[in-house]
Parts: C-alpha cells; sequence; structure tokens
C-alpha cells in the first residue's frame, strides 16, 4: 500500500512505549506518527520518525476530546488509527467513542467489557470461569475494616489496587504500583492509608509468588475485529523497573514460546469477544513451574517492541486489520524461532541483574551475536540530538539503577534462602 498518504496514526503518550509504536509504524510503512503528549521529552523529541504536538493538561477530558476533534479536522482527508500508551488515555478513548468513532479507527474495547476487564476482581472471576489460573486473591473494600480482614493464606502477601485507572488519579499517600507486605502490620498500613486517600475502588490482597524477576513472564495478542486471535508473542523477562513509579514494567525480554499460555490467553479473550491488542502479566512459581496471569492491559504495554524485535511488527496487525480490512484465515500465528532480546537497560546492568548461569550465558550469546534490540537505537533517525540520545539515556539508565542493585546484593536485604533479585521484590520489601 501507499504509506503516508493512506493513514495517519495518533498516538497518545510520550513514553519509550510511544516511541516503540512510532517506530513500528516508520519501519513498516515509512509513515510519520503523529503523538500528542501532555509535556515535552527527549524519548519523543527531536525525531524524524514522529511529530510530537505537546498539548498541556491532556489528561483533562475535555482538552483530550477537543484536541483529538482538531486534529482530525485537520488531518481527516486519511484514516486516522487512534492508539493510546496509557491506561487513562484508553479509558477517555473509549467512554469518547460516541465523539471520536466517525473520525478516528478505533482499536479498543466497548466500556461495559472494558469494566469488567482492567477492573482486576472481576477480570480473575472471569479467568476462574473459563479456567484461567490466577493468584489466589481477597478483595477489599474501602468500607470494611482492614483488621478485620481474613486471609486464607499466609504472608507475604501483594496488596494493589483492582483499577489503575482511577488510582492514577486518586490522591494516595507514597503511591506505589504494587504493595508488597511482609506481615499483617504492614497490610493494615497499606489497607488504612486506602480508606484514607481520595481512592474509591476495590484493593486486592494476593498471595505472594516467590522469585525474582526472571520468574516474569509476558504476553501481547491480536484479536481481529471479529473477535478471533489471531496472534501471539511470548516472552521472558530479565529485569523489571525496581524504581517505585515504575515497578512493573519490563526493562529487558527474552523472547519464548508457551503454547498452554497462548492457549488459555486465547480462551479467555474470544470467550469475551475481545478485539485488538492485549498484554497479559504472568508469573511462574518456582516452585512447582506452574504460572498464574496476574492481569490484562486492554492495549500495547510499554515494552511492545519486544514483538517487532521477535520479527512481528506490531504496525501490520492494525493495518491490516482495521486500515486494509483485511479477512484472516489461518490459525493463530504465534511468534517463534527467532531468538531475540529487547532491552532499554545497558548490557553491564542487565547481566548483573541475572543470577541464573545458564540465562546470563543465552543473554551474552544474544548480545554477542547482535539479536538484541533497543527502540530508542534506530537508524533512520537524522538529527545528531536524536542519533546521540541512546547513549545519553543508557548512561542514565545506568545511574539511576545502580543503587537499587547495589541494595539488593547487599546481605542485609536478602530474605533468608530467596534468590536474589533486585527488581519490585528488592526495592519494595516493606509496604509503607
Amino acid at each position: 500500500m501507499d504509506t503516508t498518504s493512506e493513514f495517519l496514526p495518533v498516538i497518545l503518550g510520550g513514553d519509550i512505549g510511544a516511541y516503540s509504536l512510532a517506530r513500528a509504524f516508520h519501519e513498516e510503512y515509512g509513515v510519520v506518527s503523529l503523538v500528542v503528549s501532555q509535556r515535552s521529552s527527549h524519548l519523543c523529541g527531536d525525531s524524524t520518525i514522529l511529530v510530537n504536538q505537546v498539548v498541556p493538561g491532556i489528561e483533562d477530558r475535555e482538552t483530550l476530546r477537543a484536541t483529538l476533534l482538531d486534529i482530525a479536522e485537520t488531518h481527516g482527508h486519511r484514516p486516522l488509527l487512534l492508539l493510546a500508551c496509557g491506561d487513562w488515555y484508553v479509558r477517555m478513548i473509549v467512554e469518547m467513542r460516541g465523539d471520536l468513532e466517525g473520525a478516528y479507527l478505533i482499536p479498543y474495547i466497548d466500556e461495559g467489557l472494558l469494566n469488567k476487564l482492567v477492573l482486576k476482581d472481576s477480570f480473575y472471576a472471569l479467568c476462574a470461569e473459563v479456567g484461567v489460573p490466577v493468584p489466589h486473591t481477597v478483595v477489599y473494600r474501602t468500607a470494611d475494616d482492614p483488621s478485620a480482614l481474613a486471609l486464607p493464606f499466609d504472608f507475604p502477601v501483594v496488596a494493589k489496587p483492582a483499577s489503575s485507572a482511577a488510582y492514577h488519579y486518586a490522591d494516595f499517600p507514597e503511591k506505589r504500583k504494587v504493595f508488597f507486605c511482609d506481615n499483617r502490620v504492614e497490610l493494615e498500613r497499606v489497607l488504612n492509608a486506602v480508606r484514607g486517600s481520595t481512592y474509591d475502588g476495590a484493593f486486592l490482597v494476593q498471595e505472594r509468588i516467590p522469585g525474582n524477576d526472571t520468574t516474569m513472564r509476558i504476553l501481547t495478542t491480536y484479536s481481529d475485529r471479529t473477535g478471533r486471535v489471531r496472534f501471539a508473542a511470548f516472552g521472558q523477562t530479565l529485569l523489571e523497573d525496581p524504581r517505585p513509579f515504575g515497578v512493573g514494567n519490563p526493562l529487558a525480554i527474552v523472547s519464548r514460546t508457551d503454547e498452554t499460555v497462548v492457549a488459555e490467553a486465547t480462551r479467555l479473550l474470544e470467550a469475551v469477544g475481545y478485539t485488538g491488542f492485549a498484554n497479559f502479566d504472568i508469573k511462574v512459581d518456582p516452585r512447582d513451574g506452574s504460572h498464574r496471569f496476574l492481569e490484562i492491559n486492554t492495549r500495547l504495554g510499554r515494552s511492545n517492541f519486544y514483538v517487532t524485535a521477535a520479527g512481528h511488527n506490531v504496525a501490520k496487525w492494525l493495518v491490516e486489520d482495521l486500515v486494509q480490512q483485511r479477512s484472516f484465515a489461518g490459525p493463530c500465528t504465534v511468534a517463534r524461532g527467532r531468538e531475540s532480546l529487547y532491552a532499554v537497560a545497558p548490557k553491564p546492568t542487565v547481566l548483573a541483574a541475572i543470577h541464573e548461569e545458564s540465562l546470563r550465558a543465552e543473554v551474552r550469546d544474544l548480545y554477542e551475536f547482535g539479536c538484541d534490540a533497543d527502540p530508542l537505537a534506530y537508524s533512520a533517525e537524522r538529527r545528531l540530538r536524536r542519533k546521540l540520545y541512546p547513549y545519553w539515556f543508557a548512561i542514565k539508565q545506568w545511574r539511576a539503577l545502580r543503587p537499587y542493585l547495589k541494595k539488593a546484593r547487599c546481605p542485609a536485604h536478602a530474605a533468608p534462602g530467596a534468590s536474589p533479585s533486585w527488581g519490585a521484590d528488592a526495592v519494595l520489601g516493606a509496604a509503607l
């Protein structure tokens, strides 16, 4: 197809996920995306593969609506593909669908299904209905007394909001994506903080499955407009962001294949009539090798470039399904056979975070044979400042992550008999 004149990706966000998505469209179609963010950033600045439109206050519903309608009026002579890099953007797009659908192609599910899936308590209920394994979970409501909460499993536990979008906007002390509680006192401290905040959703208390970052798995799927799962890419996390604002975001992923996990996710997605990209967080229990689905993101994740790096450009599925209206035949395409390493942390940092010698050797070989991929290092960028940016970003990451690595290596911070870790478990060992 002709590239730049046929369609325009309009991407909401300004993080690595937004840049990675713009890069995928440029690699496959040569198209220059429009990235709309609330502030300017080096991640999307000085780029020749995207135009960064900065709109202060873009997280305000009416500001976003007006901005998108203005973009549609300016660029409406060609199909506009609207994409979100953030749960709150997905939420607002879905809620404003009536105002936007005539102007944009919107690859997101309806509001009713969105509510069922992004609210983690209802997501776990749906998983139970179709036989998808999840952690043992207790739901805490803000009207309940924390001291009366009964747990059918032992400490340590994990506590997290059921609604990421509502939590994003809430006034909450020492806000973290996930709280790790080693005992009852820590848990009640977290739940009392929930009661005293403006967050009014449920909070989940779960069994804490042991294991470091390398026990995490990630699955990305694409369901076409008919609700059939057409694509799946699976990976093993090597390193998660240990900083409180980034907990749960993979910084390094190696490609893997797991037919069982793909079949389970397919069963869930097709049972509810899901369409578009989905991103699952999964954890393997090192005690017995079993796995548990932790959550679903109803969009491409921040680390979506791990899919493109494995040989399956994410932009193709969106364009062929929604822009070209292609009819897909045959079984689900599963990414396999091409070993790749996605990394947005420096090589020494990634290798230092891996404690299993065989896995470290595998990753070292991927580096040696040039199978590693950094979404920010893109040869199509023409401006010198942008060409130098990946090196500056790597130094910044190394400096920022070094204290966490040092802390995790300190014996005083390691639990007896535990494997060394410097991801979320190591940094957030205490709740508050």
